[in-house]
């Protein structure tokens, strides 16, 4: 037994360190596989209690990866809901649309596009939520600006960042969002793998 959880934890400090020092951004197609791998703090169930989803709702994920997060929130929406993806890489979305019609699930929508530039109009969204994203992304703040023109008056953005070289550690977040007009309303677990819950300063 003992010699079992060894190795367990052997395989998994392995996969730590190859996720840590192969990292990039955008995250490789070709790593998808370490996309699925649950990370401390950051699970479902306590995505589920800041993000708040509702049926009918409409929202937003940017860089849904393999589609952890996405064919989760995706089915609490409803057949009136809808949950768009946006990513710069054609094969994720590709994956994740193949995974949601083998699950049934027919209310993503997905777009390629650049989290820079959101290709929709003004006050779309009831909320938005980036989970190990918004580090990875060039310049954080022009997106979260977007975000913030994209998103409903009173919407709500959720963030979650994990510990890695590219992670936007909590201080940093609070002064991103107060320059794209939005404030941090909660921040929900450690530093190192937070979700921070975002609305927008007049809301």
């Amino acid at each position: 037994m003992r010699h079992s959880r060894a190795l367990i934890s052997a395989g998994a400090a392995a996969a730590v360190a190859t996720w840590w020092f192969t990292d990039s951004a955008p995250y490789p197609y070709s790593q998808r596989w370490l996309l699925d791998l649950p990370l401390p703090f950051l699970t479902l169930k306590r995505l589920d209690h800041v993000l708040q989803a509702r049926e009918g709702e409409r929202i937003l994920e940017i860089g849904p990866g393999t589609g952890l997060q996405s064919l989760h929130v995706a089915p609490q929406l409803g057949p009136n809901g809808q949950l768009d993806i946006v990513d710069i890489q054609q094969k994720m979305l590709d994956h994740v649309g193949r995974r949601a019609k083998e699950q049934g699930i027919d209310n993503i929508v997905p777009n390629c596009a650049d989290a820079h530039e959101l290709p929709f109009a003004d006050d779309s969204f009831d909320a938005a939520y980036l989970v190990t994203a918004l580090g990875e992304i060039p310049d954080p703040a022009r997106t979260l600006a977007e975000l913030r023109r994209a998103l409903k008056p009173f919407g709500r953005l959720v963030v979650g960042e994990f510990f890695d070289r590219h992670q936007i550690r909590p201080s940093s977040l609070i002064s991103l969002a107060e320059g794209a007009g939005m404030r941090v309303a909660r921040l929900f677990g450690p530093p190192f793998a937070y979700y921070a819950v975002l609305r927008p300063i007049d809301a």
